[in-house]
């Protein structure tokens, strides 16, 4: 049990995790490229601002008798809100000529002019660079060799390191979560296999316990019948444990039998038909006690089932219902169509079912009366069965007991 909690937890775990994890990854994979592209947008953007030849652009010209500008032409008045952009002038020797700063920060053309002999000076430079924006100070472009744009990236790497600081707080906080939750979930899926498993436990402990003492019975009287062979009352305990065994291996069968559904045996039939008729079966039984069996039945109730089934269900029912009634008193059994669904209902007079039982008795092996039981070779196992012959016929069974009138009720879905 405890490796299937194990599987079970780390397997919604990391669902989870790398879930969480994906969707945090994206986030920073799209954010990177979100300032790439813009990063990218401004330096085309200040191409087409400072390009010369185009003529979409009205640009005031400098004048050309300025020897220093050399007939290239920077526009002062360019400004631009959300990033910081630089324009360099350069000669035909890589020379600075003049430096323009499109934005609003206190830059000194000195500083600007330290920034781009920095990346000039550099042996391989790109026609257009863009840099690792998490740590790269600077992406720059060239016109021609003419112009140096420059834009000053270091706000945005700032921006990314802390989204993806950001980021990893989220994943510790998320994986705390995501244990919790995990644990949570795991106790849940967990709990009816649990459940089912310790049943099992107590089953096979109750089996072995029932058939322990009839066997333990035989072995005694077959060692005390080979010393006194003319004892017959040890073959006397031998038949009646040998007895006693069949009829609990027979029960155990026809448990683990109702366990199993099986659809090709479902029939549409008379179900009224089948439930009178097993009730008038039973009527002998019950005038030994002095029990009379009242029906109530709705005819001409149709729906599909399995005939030995439902023929079960009643025995059990009924014989429950004889062997906990006070004599001379009745028993009623009702079907009735109650809106979309059958209900049946089967009610005797006797003790009432202690409170908290109701449900136990369902239960395999579970007696309320467990000396009264052993004595007449009752082991707990019909309602059992009866439930699960009717939750194999998607119903569902429960009993109520109240003023010494004790009614199971059986509602058959349509």
């Amino acid at each position: 049990m405890n490796k299937l909690k194990k599987k079970v937890f780390w397997t919604i775990f990391l669902i989870l995790s790398i879930t969480v994890f994906c969707l945090l990854l994206i986030f920073n994979i799209q954010n990177y490229t979100s300032k790439r592209f813009n990063i990218i947008n401004s330096l085309n953007m200040a191409i087409k601002n400072n390009n010369p030849d185009n003529k979409d652009k009205n640009i005031p010209s400098m004048p050309k008798e300025d020897p220093k500008i050399n007939d290239k032409v920077i526009d002062e008045n360019i400004k631009y809100m959300d990033t910081i952009i630089y324009t360099v002038l350069l000669d035909s020797n890589n020379n600075i000529i003049d430096i323009i700063n499109h934005s609003n920060n206190d830059l000194q053309k000195s500083d600007i002019s330290v920034i781009t002999k920095d990346i000039l000076s550099k042996e391989n430079i790109s026609n257009q660079y863009v840099g690792n924006l998490y740590f790269s100070k600077y992406s720059y472009t060239f016109l021609n060799h003419n112009y140096l744009i420059i834009i000053d990236t270091s706000k945005i790497g700032q921006e990314l390191r802390y989204s993806f600081i950001l980021s990893l707080v989220l994943l510790v906080f998320f994986e705390i979560v995501i244990y919790l939750i995990s644990l949570k979930i795991t106790k849940w899926i967990v709990k009816p296999v649990e459940e089912s498993f310790e049943r099992q436990k107590i089953f096979v402990a109750d089996a072995s316990h029932e058939l322990k003492t009839p066997l333990s019975v035989i072995m005694a009287s077959s060692e005390s019948l080979e010393e006194n062979p003319q004892e017959l009352k040890w073959i006397k305990n031998i038949n009646n444990e040998s007895k006693r065994m069949n009829d609990l291996i027979t029960e155990l069968l026809e448990l683990a039998s109702s366990e199993e559904k099986h659809e090709k045996d479902f029939q549409v039939s008379n179900l009224s038909k089948i439930i009178e008729l097993a009730s008038l079966t039973f009527e002998g039984k019950a005038i030994e006690k002095n029990i009379k069996i009242e029906m109530d039945i709705e005819e001409h109730i149709n729906i599909s089932f399995i005939e030995s089934d439902i023929r079960k269900l009643m025995e059990i029912l009924l014989d429950n219902a004889v062997k906990h009634s006070f004599k001379n008193e009745s028993i009623k059994v009702v079907l009735k169509r109650k809106q979309k669904d059958i209900e049946l209902l089967v009610s005797n007079k006797g003790e009432d079912i202690p409170k908290g039982e109701e449900e136990k008795i369902f239960e395999r092996f579970y007696r309320v009366d467990k000396n009264r039981n052993r004595k007449e070779n009752r082991y707990g196992l019909g309602l059992a069965i009866a439930k699960n012959i009717v939750t194999n016929h998607n119903g569902i069974i429960s009993v109520s007991s109240n003023n010494g009138i004790t009614t199971f009720k059986v509602l058959f879905k349509k």
